[in-house]
């Protein structure tokens, strides 16, 4: 098994700008000394609550103070990008760090990212798409290019010189590109056969219920045998909030915090679906409520290590042997607490969870 680093990032509105950036900085690098296989990094343009605006560039600065983590945006919202700028970038970004990038992809799903740059909601998983259709045709040819697409029209081939290099794209260090992963969505939602007609990345987000991260995994292996595809295990990444003390009782006393990191993120996440598909106050802030509840007891992991090696075991035993734990970042409202968090992860639970995991996988 492997262990990843999941950060939307979300912190409360009131933090310095600067100061955020700097955390989880050091969580890319904490992670990289740790074994941390990947870190997933987010993109919005419209909330200071999730500051990260370019997940690229932000990772950019950290190629050269690590050595094997690979780097991944999660996501990039690809209905607000032109796909040839996209594609030269991500190029560009694999390059510079020896063939780690990973593109994690989604149409956009702040509703104020969408207003700002005038993207129909309606439209944007279409653009999705296409938009990886002409970046993976950028990565795979040269001039004479030409696409005539639903939302973007790219054309290369009136001037040209391939003896001078003009009309020759930069491309990925990995061929054909980068991996691809999008997150896994309801049965009704088609996003499992797109990820098996594609072959991309399954993701699993760690604000979902168990049950329903079960039915992700299964829907996703029927759409893979229904196109004659194995589904693998280890390609499947699932993310989970997850808090490793020193003791039951500091994990217990952080968890119930009314104004603690897990609350705060729980409660943002629930108020915008709730500002979606809600339209009385009192009922929003009913659902908000209850829902942050049922999220603290369901999608929280958190005690010492053995407690939490309990609760990751029985996880994978509910929803399936899924190959890479995505730990979520969460803000670092206590530092010090939340380092020894990851290292405790990464040395303690992690190597006893990869054990049970190899005497009791099944066979795909």
């Amino acid at each position: 098994m492997h262990l990843g680093y999941f950060a939307m990032p979300l912190h409360p509105k009131e933090r310095v700008y600067g100061e955020v950036m700097a955390d989880n900085y050091e969580a890319v690098l904490i992670a990289d000394k740790l074994g941390f296989t990947e870190v997933w990094i987010g993109e919005h343009q419209t909330s200071i609550a999730e500051p990260i605006t370019d997940p690229f560039l932000f990772l950019a600065t950290a190629i050269h103070q690590t050595e094997r983590v690979k780097f991944g945006s999660a996501v990039v919202n690809l209905s607000y990008h032109h796909p040839v700028k996209l594609a030269m970038q991500i190029a560009m970004f694999d390059q510079l760090s020896g063939g780690r990038a990973l593109i994690g992809i989604g149409p956009g799903g702040l509703i104020s990212d969408s207003e700002i740059f005038g993207v129909d909601r309606e439209r944007s998983h279409a653009m999705m798409v296409e938009c990886v259709d002409i970046m993976e045709l950028l990565w795979s040819t040269d001039a004479p290019i030409e696409y005539d697409g639903e939302f973007w029209q790219v054309s290369l081939k009136d001037f040209v010189d391939d003896d001078i290099g003009v009309g020759r794209l930069p491309k990925p260090l990995q061929q054909p590109g980068p991996l691809v992963a999008y997150a896994m969505r309801s049965p009704k939602s088609g996003a499992s056969r797109l990820l098996a007609e594609r072959d991309w990345i399954p993701i699993s987000g760690n604000f979902v219920p168990a049950g329903f991260v079960a039915s992700q995994w299964a829907d996703y292996c029927t759409q893979r045998e229904n196109l004659g595809k194995r589904p693998d295990p280890e390609n499947w990444r699932a993310g989970r909030s997850v808090l490793v003390t020193e003791d039951n009782a500091e994990a217990q006393e952080y968890v119930a915090q009314a104004e603690g990191g897990f609350r705060h993120y729980f409660h943002y996440l629930r108020t915008l679906e709730a500002k979606r598909n809600i339209a009385s106050p009192e009922e929003r802030e009913e659902f908000v409520a209850g829902q942050v509840n049922e999220a603290l007891e369901d999608q929280v992991l958190a005690g010492d290590a053995d407690t939490v090696l309990e609760k990751l075991i029985a996880f994978r035993d509910e929803v399936g042997p899924f190959g890479t734990l995505l730990m979520t970042g969460h803000d670092w409202d206590d530092r010090d607490m939340w380092r020894r968090s990851m290292h405790l992860l990464a040395e303690d639970v992690m190597p006893r969870l990869s054990q049970h995991a190899a005497s009791t996988d099944p066979t795909y």
